[in-house]
């Protein structure tokens, strides 16, 4: 009753504003952007003003129960404020991307057109050259094409974003070869179309020969390979809640070389370098000899596969199901030992409570315990900076009065809807 009455006399939340951020045009002060950068501050303002012990109404200040309650929910409603903006911001920053990976396409034409024009000094121009370039053509307008049908999923990034609103590392790698060998076949259709003479027409076509793009060819298929197979295996181990995954706001560059948590995973960062490394290789042999595919010696084309497989081994190792090791009374200082009562707080021990990437507010709310057949939502206790329950080892909850006392089982919904282990303690009068 306290809080609630406290929720009345509150002042309107940040969504009452007749023009706060909602719209989309990027542009204007109200834009997403603005929008989305004005809900976080205004939510840090208030998380930190509640650690400090500012803010409570008076109705909650004298039960600690009470206020840590009033406390958890105004932050949850301004936590799902802040996704809102998130999620339109992202959404936003989508629509506007086309446009960028469509520039950045034609930029990289204008660049192969000023190589080959500073290369063609003294050796003139061929007809490789401009097989290369016409190739260049095809490529970037398809891309843009593609960039302009899907221009509200991120344009030609849009087949490399996976599921989860991330950059794929394995989508973005087998997509950077099936380009260049697109490209190398195309600047070959463009020399074999110009040739005069039966003996070039025969070169031309010799250069597709198994023979000399094995090692290519090879790569092509296992990273192409990899980035169905891991699709797979990440699905398969959400459903078996065997992984935790929690959808991004949008997605970032960084994803490419980090896990969800933001942080640089090794099996990530060495597949796409090397994958980088042996992609510009091929690009360079191409450029030496135009008349065939790249031919790909079979130590790189070795050390690309190693690489391949020390990152799918690394996709099978990560994540884990969270688990529940111990469930004791929280015990405050000065309080007499004691058996859990109802109304008591208990502190869950375990590990996995809080997914990879649903550190943010939104997520952190979303969290449920189940004790008995009462659902008891994990309370949010800011300190300055961040929040000091939950976390992802220990979460602290009332015993509500709607659990009966004996035994009752308690068990962990994270905010990626995987459930833990159920654990048994003893609730007395």
């Amino acid at each position: 009753m306290a809080v609630q009455e406290a929720r009345q006399g509150a002042s309107p939340g940040p969504g009452a504003g007749v023009h706060d951020g909602g719209c989309a045009c990027g542009d204007c002060p109200h834009g997403a952007r603005e929008g989305h950068r004005r809900a976080v501050a205004a939510f840090l303002l208030k998380r930190d003003g509640f650690a400090a012990g500012q803010g409570l109404p008076a109705a909650v200040a004298h039960s600690v129960s009470a206020s840590r309650q009033w406390v958890s929910e105004e932050l949850t409603q301004s936590a799902e404020f802040v996704a809102e903006r998130g999620r339109a911001e992202g959404e936003a920053w989508l629509g506007r991307l086309w446009l960028r990976t469509a520039v950045t396409v034609w930029a990289a034409v204008v660049a192969l057109l000023l190589v080959q024009s500073l290369t063609a000094v003294g050796a003139g121009w061929t007809g490789a050259r401009t097989a290369g370039l016409l190739a260049a053509l095809v490529v970037a307008g398809a891309l843009t094409a593609a960039s302009w049908f899907h221009r509200a999923r991120g344009g030609a990034l849009a087949p490399v974003i996976g599921e989860d609103n991330r950059l794929s590392t394995s989508r973005a790698v087998a997509a950077a070869w099936v380009l260049l060998v697109a490209y190398a076949v195309l600047v070959l259709a463009g020399r074999l179309a110009a040739a005069s003479s039966p003996a070039e027409r025969d070169a031309l076509i010799a250069g597709l020969d198994l023979a000399r793009g094995a090692g290519t060819v090879t790569v092509l298929a296992v990273v192409c390979g990899i980035a169905v197979l891991v699709r797979r295996v990440v699905g398969l181990r959400v459903l078996a809640q065997r992984l935790q995954k929690v959808r991004a706001h949008r997605p970032r560059a960084a994803d490419l070389l980090t896990d969800d948590f933001g942080r640089g995973a090794f099996a990530d960062i060495q597949y796409a370098v090397i994958g980088g490394v042996a992609l510009v290789f091929a690009g360079v042999r191409l450029a030496r000899r135009p008349d065939q595919l790249p031919d790909l010696p079979w130590g790189l084309a070795v050390v690309v596969l190693i690489s391949a497989a020390t990152y799918l081994a690394g996709k099978y190792a990560e994540g884990g199901r969270p688990v529940i090791l111990s469930v004791v009374r929280s015990r405050e200082a000065g309080d007499l030992d004691a058996p859990i009562r109802t109304g008591d707080d208990i502190e869950i021990r375990g590990a996995g409570f809080v997914p990879p990437g649903a550190h943010t507010a939104d997520r952190l709310s979303r969290m449920v315990v189940r004790i008995g057949p009462v659902h008891v939502h994990v309370p949010l206790v800011p300190v300055t900076g961040g929040f000091s329950n939950p976390t992802d080892a220990i979460l602290t909850v009332p015993v509500p009065a709607d659990v009966e006392p004996g035994r009752a089982e308690v068990q962990v919904v994270t905010a990626a809807g995987v459930e833990t282990n159920r654990y048994t303690i003893d609730v007395t009068e």
